[in-house]
């Protein structure tokens, strides 16, 4: 097998523990894009937040792809959108019903804007991405014929993993609820994640399931982990992942997991191209 895509998940995969794109990760995705493979930022991330990645990579070119909002958004990196899903006010409203029985805050989200819902518990969510424009919203103050990318629920992950047991079945049925780091819950609609993202984004590039090698760490890489030719697991994964991942690397994204995977599989593949 010839992997000519490498998806890669941001926090506790690609980044290190200071949020960082290690010397040795950078390296080995230079490597491998000068054998012309893709490299794809997979992230839940808006773009904004993601550019300063995309510079470090050199990944800022037309013929670049990213996914955002966990595969709501699929565009070039140039900014040419391939493919978008978003959700509605009534979906906001449906989802601040339940976040407010169960003490969560809600802050939504639409490109690099975030609109702060007026919560009892205080939103950690610009702790985790700084780079994002924040904006203290009253919900009534919601314009309710905005299409929003995601909704987050950022707070204590003793509190999350509460309401993750308490959340009605049937919001399970409506939408992608997932927490993609411990202090982070989130909500996309449903069929957005970065299995169904990367399907499209292959679809347009011509590339076969079996070429693509994902790498991740969290919930909200499951699918792609899952779905991928090679789905790579860091060794601080979520359990759930390791599960269904078919490599778990020996080390962690603090140690250079990333680059490690991309050497073994991408670099030093065999000379008969099975891995």
């Amino acid at each position: 097998m010839t992997i000519k895509l490498i998806a890669l998940d941001l926090d506790g995969t690609l980044l290190n523990s200071q949020k960082e794109i290690s010397e040795a990760n950078q390296a080995a995705l230079k490597a491998a894009r000068s054998k012309g493979v893709k490299v794809v930022l997979t992230t839940g991330r808006p773009l904004p937040a993601v550019i300063p990645y995309l510079e470090k990579l050199d990944l800022l070119h037309a013929e670049d792809y990213s996914l955002t909002f966990n595969g709501g958004l699929i565009q070039q990196n140039d900014g040419t959108i391939l493919d978008k899903i978003g959700f509605n006010y009534e979906d906001v409203q449906r989802i601040r019903k339940v976040t407010d029985e169960l003490s969560l805050p809600l802050d939504v989200v639409q490109g690099g804007d975030v609109y702060v819902l007026h919560s009892k518990t205080e939103s950690l969510y610009a702790s985790c991405n700084p780079l994002l424009h924040y904006i203290p919203t009253d919900f009534d103050d919601l314009d309710k014929g905005q299409e929003f990318n995601k909704a987050v629920s950022s707070a204590d992950p003793s509190l999350l993993d509460r309401a993750l047991n308490e959340i009605p079945e049937e919001l399970f049925e409506q939408y992608e609820i997932f927490k993609s780091r411990d202090l982070i819950l989130e909500w996309s609609p449903k069929g957005v994640h970065k299995a169904n993202g990367l399907k499209k984004l292959i679809a347009h590039l011509g590339i076969q399931q079996e070429e693509v090698m994902t790498c991740g760490d969290e919930d909200n890489d499951f699918s792609m982990i899952e779905w991928a030719g090679l789905g790579v697991c860091m060794a601080n994964g979520s359990e759930k992942v390791k599960a269904v991942a078919k490599v778990v690397t020996p080390m962690t994204n603090d140690q250079d997991a990333v680059a490690w995977a991309v050497k073994k599989y991408v670099l030093e593949e065999e000379s008969d191209g099975t891995l």
